[in-house]
């Protein structure tokens, strides 16, 4: 069993972006095994835009081992987050050491717990561990399910996304692709947008950062857009409400333009865009859904393994990198699903 275990722990509350002061790295002695539990030993963790809501002292959803709210992550507490690791040891019937798992293990080198704890299985595959968590983990489940729940996909209808270059907004679009849609990406900058189109295949991509995205947006969707995946809200958002079809659909799945959500910001009102397109407007959180985690798990692997979806990487090497990597995603520094390898 482990001597140390090193964990990223919350030692401040931000009230925005999570800054690098606002956790420290301790060591701690190894953890046991308790009766019923798995020990993991984390090879990646995930970073994430949710992780701000997770640390706000403010209504939000976060989840627990169960896919729960949990409230806010306690001050002193490890940093919550999704990771893929080892097994090495078990005191579980249903778990052996040697097999791999993605779930709720948090910012440290090993996580003793319930396997409650555990999201899923990680099968024999010669793909990259780390992909568990991002296009065959939380992001591309996401995607999916949020498509397949809520999108009403039919060929040759228009799709726009948002972030449209991240780990979410990349499945997003190459999956409304795959069913016969156009598809226009929004991005900030010309490295985003390009990648856009020549990695991830958009018919289109516009850089929201430009002064002439107003006049870009009305050109690139003429007859409107019939799904707005929306993972940024704000100024973006606004402008897109303009843009909808006739019986358009907003599937609202992240808040990534607004730094502080408290006091709530205003904006343009939306209602009777909503009224006279006849728009449907949903939230979506994929851990509503876990009973279908595995189904969207299955359908994506061969598309991954087929090289139907494509995906990019930013993996930074070694927990001292933790404290400032959240900032750093609302910074846009990433191309691509951020994770730290331990």
């Amino acid at each position: 069993m482990p001597s140390l275990n090193r964990q990223v722990r919350v030692v401040t509350r931000p009230t925005g972006i999570p800054q690098a002061e606002h956790f420290k790295i301790v060591q701690e002695p190894g953890p046991a095994v308790g009766e019923g539990q798995i020990l993991v030993h984390n090879h990646f963790v995930s970073v994430d835009p949710a992780m701000r809501g997770w640390l706000a002292d403010v209504a939000n959803y976060a989840v627990n081992s169960k896919g729960h709210a949990s409230g806010a992550i306690q001050i002193g507490g490890v940093m919550r987050a999704m990771a893929v690791g080892e097994i090495i040891g078990s005191r579980h019937p249903h778990y052996r050491p040697g097999d791999f798992v993605t779930g709720w293990f948090g910012w440290q080198d090993y996580c003793a717990t319930d396997p409650r704890a555990v999201v899923q299985r990680v099968p024999p595959t010669e793909l990259p561990l780390s992909l568990w968590l991002g296009v065959l983990g939380l992001n591309g489940v996401t995607a999916y399910l949020g498509l397949s729940i809520l999108g009403n996909l039919q060929a040759g209808q228009t799709v726009i996304v948002s972030t449209a270059a991240g780990s979410v907004g990349a499945t997003v679009g190459q999956l409304a692709k795959l069913q016969g849609c156009r598809t226009v990406g929004i991005a900030g900058g010309p490295v985003k947008t390009r990648l856009c189109v020549e990695e991830f295949g958009y018919d289109a991509a516009i850089d929201y950062k430009a002064d002439n995205f107003a006049a870009a947006l009305a050109e690139a969707v003429p007859e409107g857009a019939n799904l707005y995946f929306d993972n940024t809200a704000g100024i973006i958002s606004d402008a897109l409400r303009n843009h909808m079809a006739i019986g358009g659909r907003i599937i609202i799945c992240g808040t990534a333009s607004v730094a502080n959500w408290d006091p709530t910001p205003i904006g343009p009102r939306s209602e009777r865009y909503i009224l006279t397109r006849r728009l449907t407007v949903c939230g979506f959180i994929a851990f509503d859904h876990a009973d279908q985690w595995g189904e969207a798990v299955e359908n994506l692997l061969p598309l991954v393994r087929q090289g139907k979806l494509r995906y990019r990487e930013e993996i930074l090497d070694g927990i001292e990198q933790a404290p400032d990597a959240v900032a750093g995603l609302y910074r846009g520094e990433n191309l691509g699903k951020r994770v730290i390898r331990l």
